[in-house]
């Protein structure tokens, strides 16, 4: 099950956070009645999860502490789907390759002292050891349900809708910033009371993980980049982004159609993707004219314009904890461009996962969580 919490975030943006849980085994736990798939409201009373198509309920509320300074200035595209997981510790590469196509996102703690020096053991603290999953672009708080789940067993998993995404707000396009999404994701860590917690974050949800990792090193114990470049992307991969969305024949008129646009019709598709159909099915919602995606289009070149013009080797430079970098073999991310962030991450780590694209954790759920488990076990202190 999964309440909503809701989080005060840059320039008072309301984001919806979503706690994840194992279903109470006596049908209760303190503080909450029973519930499936649930959200908290005020008071504690929990309602159902809501799904993309339907409005968000007063949630419980938090405030957003004071301002932090800032910060100096990639992309999600198509998947696969089948098997295993690989992880390795890589040699130095050669400099990044470029994959040609730009990628696409996906699919739903609390502690509080300074995070863990290098190859320091984490500390007792007495209290559950958090993890913050950020979804990539277009993505939401939802896509990491299955994944937070099974976190929730050993660790308090929360999964955050960034702005513009899921149920979160949809502000001017102007609030689209690097600097913004950083500071949301810092005000969920601080208000919510993770810290020092570990990040997992998908395509752009990975770039907003080591951007606060570098900011912020005692607000973040370790990282997992999945399948996120670091390299410039330019003019070009923007061009064709703008392209891509125009092709999308939305309104659709079911979400069988969505599913099967996006899962094997899209120009982007090599190859059927169940999986990428049920991606993106999950971020539509019903309008009178049909089913169309619960954020603007243009909202996300917006985003997307603030990291694809730059490079961000720097910041990785700058992130002192541990972090995996983890790729689909089939992904975004090249494993040449992969090593060379591994070799630029002061304690950087590999992994990667075969018969999967760019939706890692989608295509292959239980390769996934073969390829990241060792590294949360070396990282995490499990709940009592």
């Amino acid at each position: 099950m999964a309440r909503r919490i809701d989080v005060t975030g840059a320039g008072g943006v309301r984001l919806a956070a979503w706690e994840f849980a194992e279903p109470p085994k006596d049908g209760h736990r303190a503080g909450q009645g029973e519930a499936g798939r649930g959200e908290a409201g005020r008071g504690g009373a929990e309602r159902p999860f809501v799904p993309a198509q339907a409005e968000p309920a007063a949630p419980e509320q938090v405030t957003r502490p004071a301002q932090r300074p800032a910060l100096s200035a990639v992309p999600e595209h198509s998947g696969r789907a089948e098997q295993t997981a690989r992880t390795e510790h890589p040699a130095p590469s050669e400099h990044p390759e470029h994959p040609e196509h730009p990628a696409h996102p996906e699919h739903p703690e609390l502690s509080g002292r300074p995070g863990p020096g290098p190859g320091e053991e984490p500390g007792d603290s007495g209290r559950p050891t958090s993890v913050l999953l950020l979804h990539g672009l277009m993505g939401r708080a939802s896509h990491w349900a299955g994944t937070a789940r099974w976190l929730s067993e050993r660790y308090r998993a929360v999964a955050l809708d960034q702005r513009g995404h899921g149920q979160s707000d949809k502000p001017p396009t102007a609030a689209l910033t690097r600097e913004a999404y950083v500071e949301d994701a810092e005000a969920a860590v601080e208000q919510l009371g993770l810290g020092p917690v570990l990040v997992i974050g998908h395509g752009m949800g990975a770039l907003t993980g080591w951007q606060l990792a570098a900011r912020r090193p005692d607000l973040v114990r370790g990282l997992v980049i999945c399948d996120m470049r670091a390299s410039a992307l330019g003019a070009a991969s923007q061009r064709e982004w703008e392209e891509w969305f125009r092709t999308w024949p939305a309104p659709f008129a079911t979400l069988a159609d969505v599913r099967r646009w996006f899962g094997e019709d899209d120009p982007w598709v090599d190859r059927p993707n169940p999986a990428r159909g049920e991606f993106y099915a999950e971020v539509m919602h019903e309008c009178p004219d049909g089913w169309r995606p619960v954020f603007a289009p243009a909202d996300m070149l917006a985003s997307r314009e603030t990291w694809v013009y730059d490079a961000h080797w720097e910041e990785l430079t700058q992130v002192r904890c541990p972090a995996l970098v983890v790729r689909g073999l089939d992904g975004e991310l090249g494993r040449a461009e992969a090593q060379e962030m591994v070799r630029v991450l002061p304690h950087g780590r590999y992994a990667e996962v075969v018969d999967a694209g760019h939706l890692v954790h989608c295509d292959q759920p239980e390769a996934w969580r073969t390829a990241i488990t060792p590294f949360l076990e070396s990282v995490l202190t499990p709940c009592p």
